[in-house]
């Protein structure tokens, strides 16, 4: 038997939050990290955090869109392709462009060192 788990956004175990967070790590049964699909429409700001009380560092893979991160004061724009990683005690806001802004948010505590795979 495999083990693998596959959920629509649309499925009702994955929980919405703000009307923009899709929330998947419970739908899936993952434990390794946290992952949310987050859309956007055009202005949306997300809320202005730091991942003090999880532990998490956070990593923003953009999917479609554009907006910017202002990370510890610092803007830093975002555009389709883009990989954005912030520390965990960094303060982080994401507020979505004029065409909206979609992305994947991976999270997880960090590691002493790196224990995957060298190479792909």
């Amino acid at each position: 038997m495999s083990d693998y788990t596959l959920v629509n956004r649309e499925d009702e175990s994955v929980e919405v939050f703000m009307g923009a967070f899709h929330k998947m790590r419970l739908a899936l049964g993952t434990n390794a990290f946290g992952i949310n699909e987050v859309t956007m429409p055009p202005g949306f700001e997300g809320p202005e955090h730091d991942e003090e009380a999880t532990g998490h560092e956070e990593v923003y893979v953009v999917l479609a869109g554009s907006g910017t991160a202002t990370v510890d004061g610092e803007a830093v724009p975002l555009k389709t392709g883009d990989y954005l990683r912030v520390g965990v005690s960094v303060t982080r806001q994401v507020v979505a462009g004029p065409d909206g802004l979609t992305f994947i948010a991976v999270g997880g505590q960090p590691k002493p060192a790196y224990d995957g795979r060298a190479t792909l």
